[in-house]
């Protein structure tokens, strides 16, 4: 997920897609535990992705754009 399209959520799904992305890594860490995964750089970008989204999140709170 690029930054421009994090940029075009709103708050609320920001939130709900950091959440979803954490129950994804969590999920592939344990998968990995048990050797099942293949494409271990899944687990980088999925904790890259979680950096942007709070980023931008946190940028939207401090500042906030005006209408």
């Amino acid at each position: 997920m690029t930054s421009k399209e994090i940029r075009d959520l709103s708050a609320a799904e920001i939130t709900t897609k950091i959440r979803e992305t954490r129950e994804t890594l969590l999920n592939l860490r344990l998968r990995k535990q048990t050797g099942q995964v293949e494409k271990t750089h899944e687990i980088r970008n999925l904790r890259k992705d979680i950096a942007r989204l709070e980023t931008i999140q946190n940028q939207k709170k401090a500042k906030p754009v005006a209408a």
